[in-house]
C-alpha cells in the first residue's frame, strides 16, 4: 500500500519561501498600497532579490493575486462559510471583528485594496468587486432566509437588499474607523449596531 508523500528537500523549502514572500508581501501592500509598496521593499524584508520574487511568481501581478488568495483563505474560510444560515449569517461576524483586533495586518490589507481598486485599471478591481458582490448576496439571502422563518419580521426584498448593503457599509466605517485610531471599540460598537439591526428587523420596518 502506497503511503501519502511527504513535501522535503528543495520543495519544501520553496513551499516555505512563497509563504514567507506572501506574509511579507501582505504588510507591504497593507501599509504602502499595492503602487506604493515595491518589490525591492518586500525582497528587502524577506532577505532576497527581486529576480527571486519574480521567479517564485512570474509578476508584481501575481505575487498580489497570491497574497488575495491567502486572505481569503485566513478570513472568509473561517468565518463566512455557505454553511451559515440566517441570523447566524450575521453573528458570525462578531468572531471576524475579533479576529480583527489580532490579524489588524490583514484589514489593512484588505480596506487598502477596496480603496485603490476604485481604479479601474488596478489588478485587484475584479477581486474586490466580487468579494464585495457575493458578500452582498450572501447577507441578503441569509436575511431572506431569517424572513421566510419567521426569524425577523415581514421584511420586503427590497428592504433586505437595503439592509445588507448598510450592513457592509457599518462594517468598512467602523474598521476604518479602527484602523485609524485604535481606542476604538471595534467589537463593542459592531455588537452595539448588530443588536439594533436585528431588533429592528424582528420588528419588521416600515414601508
Amino acid at each position: 500500500m502506497s503511503t501519502p508523500s511527504v513535501a522535503r528537500g528543495p520543495y519544501r523549502n520553496g513551499i516555505r519561501r512563497r509563504e514567507q514572500i506572501v506574509a511579507k508581501a501582505s504588510e507591504v501592500f497593507g501599509e504602502l498600497g499595492y503602487v506604493g509598496g515595491s518589490l525591492r521593499t518586500i525582497a528587502e524584508r524577506v532577505g532576497v532579490t527581486p529576480a527571486s520574487l519574480l521567479q517564485h511568481f512570474g509578476s508584481k501581478e501575481g505575487l498580489l493575486e497570491a497574497v488575495l488568495e491567502d486572505w481569503s483563505e485566513q478570513t472568509g474560510a473561517q468565518y463566512l462559510g455557505t454553511d451559515l444560515h440566517g441570523l447566524a449569517a450575521f453573528e458570525a461576524f462578531r468572531e471576524l471583528m475579533a479576529f480583527h483586533l489580532e490579524h489588524r495586518g490583514l484589514l489593512e490589507l484588505f480596506l487598502t485594496m477596496a480603496a485603490e481598486a476604485t481604479n479601474v485599471a488596478h489588478p485587484a478591481r475584479r477581486f474586490i468587486q466580487q468579494r464585495y458582490a457575493s458578500g452582498l448576496a450572501r447577507q441578503a439571502h441569509a436575511l431572506s432566509e431569517a424572513r421566510d422563518t419567521g426569524e425577523v419580521g415581514p421584511l420586503t426584498d427590497e428592504q433586505i437588499g437595503a439592509e445588507a448593503s448598510m450592513f457592509y457599509a457599518v462594517l468598512d466605517g467602523l474598521e476604518l474607523q479602527w484602523l485609524l485610531d485604535s481606542r476604538v471599540d471595534l467589537v463593542g460598537l459592531f455588537d452595539r449596531y448588530l443588536d439594533s439591526a436585528i431588533a429592528r428587523w424582528r420588528i419588521g420596518l416600515p414601508e
